[in-house]
């Protein structure tokens, strides 16, 4: 079972959704009683959700776009096949907590089933009061296996996420989560995130892949790249990552690069006959226009731009597409222009709670009014 299980997480980080359903499948015909072998089908089907919803990259997780933001119902058959599996992996985890509850493992399966659970809830249902539950639950669980085995690095994951995250809210929303049984730190959340990704586990994939997150959010950029690098060796099917090192790239503000890499993903891209994710277009054509105006190649970029405004599906990226074209008319000299396409990115991005583009939105038409 342990190979059908590393097969169907091998196929999944490469796009290929539908190969690891099935793995997953097979996993679980063969072990029936495995809590894994469930959870991960149920976690295949949430993945092949957010793919087609279009959540596909880490800007859709650093706050451009509010969880609750509209998105499309999510498939029936996958959101059927997520409940059917989270729901025996969670009876099963019970069960096995009852039988063993000084087990780690029995703590770790536990969380990891809640962790689950919260995240579907918050993401494709987009109910993050209603998450808290099962996320208090996941946090508990994995610390208890911390403390029955503190080698147990899979549990950070979750532990590491979760506190990492607490500690970045506001003081007052901080001091609820701690009174909420959610503890604290940063540097600590960071150092057990690392922990599970070099820990050798089903785990392991999903904390180097929250790990660019991490390293992102914490303007860590050398240290996301090198890990979006080791990705792609690992997943060489995954065109995403592409995608992921050049929008890393144009945060740490090396456009040159990130018109490199970019164009990599774009004949990847190209040569992939599998589905696309949920507009996907636009997410490349925004990142590689974005690329090409801060290079200095206006024309190209305004293409690339236009083209993202037609193909995108969420506010947010035709509100940043817009910021840009603005940003290209203002250098052009043409201040009208320039205001009528900031004005129109503070619209969009108001529409999906991009604070931080409306911001620069804002403040470029200040600037245009002088």
């Amino acid at each position: 079972m342990s190979v059908l299980l590393a097969r169907g997480l091998s196929l999944g980080y490469n796009l290929d959704h539908a190969g690891a359903a099935a793995a997953f499948r097979d996993a679980v015909a063969a072990g029936p009683s495995s809590v894994a072998a469930h959870r991960l089908t149920a976690a295949a089907a949430w993945i092949a959700i957010l793919f087609e919803q279009g959540a596909i990259t880490i800007e859709d997780y650093l706050g451009q776009a509010r969880s609750d933001a509209a998105r499309p119902a999510p498939n029936r058959g996958l959101a059927a096949t997520f409940r059917r599996h989270i729901d025996r992996a969670r009876t099963l985890a019970e069960q096995q907590l009852r039988e063993r509850p000084q087990d780690a493992d029995a703590h770790y399966q536990a969380g990891a089933v809640y962790g689950l659970m919260a995240s579907y809830t918050a993401t494709v249902e987009g109910r993050v009061t209603g998450s808290l539950g099962p996320a208090r639950r996941a946090y508990r669980e994995q610390e208890r296996a911390l403390e029955l085995d503190p080698d147990r690095g899979d549990a950070g994951l979750i532990a590491g996420t979760y506190r990492y995250t607490v500690a970045s809210l506001s003081f007052p929303t901080r001091l609820m989560a701690r009174l909420a049984g959610f503890g604290s730190g940063r540097e600590r959340g960071i150092a057990l995130v690392e922990g599970a990704a070099r820990y050798d586990s089903d785990t392991q994939p999903s904390a180097r892949f929250m790990l660019v997150l991490l390293y992102n959010r914490e303007r860590r950029y050398d240290d996301a790249l090198r890990l979006i690098a080791e990705l792609r060796r690992t997943y060489p099917r995954n065109r995403l990552l592409w995608l992921e090192a050049g929008s890393t790239l144009l945060r740490a503000g090396r456009p040159a690069g990130a018109v490199v890499a970019l164009e990599h993903g774009l004949v990847a891209l190209r040569q992939d006959t599998r589905p696309r994710a949920g507009g996907e277009e636009s997410r490349w054509r925004l990142a590689y226009g974005t690329a090409l105006a801060a290079t200095g190649r206006a024309p190209e970029a305004d293409r690339e731009l236009s083209a993202a405004i037609a193909a995108a599906s969420r506010a947010w990226v035709r509100g940043r597409a817009q910021l840009q074209i603005g940003q290209l008319r203002a250098r052009a000299g043409d201040r009208a222009a320039a205001r009528t396409a900031f004005t129109a990115a503070v619209r969009l991005c108001t529409d999906d709670d991009d604070q931080e583009c409306v911001d620069a939105a804002r403040a470029a038409i200040r600037r245009a009014r002088r």
